[in-house]
């Protein structure tokens, strides 16, 4: 029997290099292959090398923050989007084909939309604590902080189908959020509470939505300034970039209702899902993560902005893949790398010390 087992390895295995090792295996069983010959089994697998920036077309990106987010971004393959919160002009797109996508699920980005539409229809206020389990409540700050799906799920059913959704169409989602961006795609948001886990999973996870990268951007940026939903402008000749205007989609009746958001965002970044951000100005930053599996494979998103006096950068990744390196709190670290090298570059700075350019004209756009 013996005799016979070389010969029925030789004839499963196709590759030399294994072959060897296996015989060895059969005559020495504690010889240990090498290294490079075993299967990597480590929860964050390293993915292979990957260009995200094939196909983006960034003649009129901002350069120093392209360069930024295409270092941050570095071989995972995803997108990142930089929009300046006070006019909503995006600054670059990097993998221009992720972020003018049909949309993904929103995973937990959706829970500041929930925030905002509990406090604003008063089913919870900052302090309101809500059973999470046997033994443990929450506010709205820790629920945000560390993104428990059961406090949302909780609003989401308080609140019902028709409310969520109608906050969600109101914050932007289901809708162009650029202007005149011809590439992009406006999302869907449910006519109807999705059939896997109705309107507590939609708070939750998102269940049932397709999100765009610009779409959670533009919302982001309105937590940002104050309430102004600014159409995302995306400038691509020399003519659109000097003749640059803002425009406003609508302002939203949200401002009294910001700071608990912002502070549960904030939370976040000090001590919850994103603190592995390790952003600069930390006190300054607030951001959301979201994780979750969409359409076969696993999604990682992180949205955020740090609060500088004359500039306020919001920052979207989006990961996508199947390793579990995909996550929301590696995005929150690849945000966090992007801002690092816009400060080692004194990018803030020299926005500040730049000549005043002349005040631009804000169009209001139906």
């Amino acid at each position: 029997m013996m005799r016979n087992r070389p010969s029925r390895l030789i004839l499963s295995f196709k590759s030399p290099a294994l072959l060897i090792f296996a015989l060895l295996a059969t005559c020495f069983p504690t010889y240990a292959a090498p290294a490079r010959l075993v299967k990597h089994r480590s929860r964050h697998r390293v993915p292979p090398l990957i260009d995200s920036t094939e196909g983006d077309i960034a003649t009129f990106d901002d350069p120093v923050v392209r360069q930024a987010a295409i270092r941050g971004l570095g071989r995972y393959y995803g997108s990142v989007v930089a929009i300046d919160s006070t006019n909503g002009r995006i600054l670059t797109i990097v993998n221009q084909k992720l972020a003018f996508s049909a949309g993904f699920k929103p995973c937990s980005t959706i829970k500041p939309i929930v925030a905002v539409a509990a406090l604003q229809e008063g089913f919870v206020r900052r302090d309101t604590k809500i059973r999470v389990g046997r033994r443990k409540t929450l506010t709205l700050t820790e629920a945000m902080a560390h993104s428990n799906n059961a406090y949302f799920e909780e609003l989401g059913r308080r609140m019902g189908f028709e409310t969520v959704s109608s906050y969600a169409r109101t914050l932007g989602l289901g809708e162009l959020a650029g202007y005149e961006i011809p590439e992009e795609q406006p999302g869907t948001v449910p006519e109807e509470a999705p059939k896997h886990g109705g309107v507590a999973r939609m708070s939750s996870f998102g269940e049932g939505i397709q999100m765009t990268p610009l779409q959670l951007g533009a919302l982001v940026s309105s937590f940002a300034n104050g309430g102004t939903l600014y159409y995302l402008q995306y400038p691509r000749t020399e003519e659109e970039k000097e003749n640059f205007e803002p425009r406003i989609k609508r302002t939203l009746d949200i401002q009294s209702f910001l700071p608990d958001v912002r502070d549960g965002m904030h939370a976040a970044v000090l001590r919850g899902t994103a603190r592995r951000s390790h952003m600069p100005d930390s006190e300054q930053a607030s951001g959301k993560t979201g994780s979750c599996s969409d359409s076969g494979s696993r999604l990682g998103w992180f949205v955020s902005y740090v609060d500088q006096p004359d500039l306020k950068i919001v920052l979207v990744i989006l990961m996508r893949g199947h390793t579990h390196s995909v996550q929301g709190p590696m995005a929150a670290g690849i945000a966090g790398h992007i801002y690092h090298q816009l400060h080692a570059e004194e990018y803030f700075t020299k926005q500040d010390s730049d000549p005043v350019i002349p005040e631009l004209r804000v169009t209001s756009a139906q």
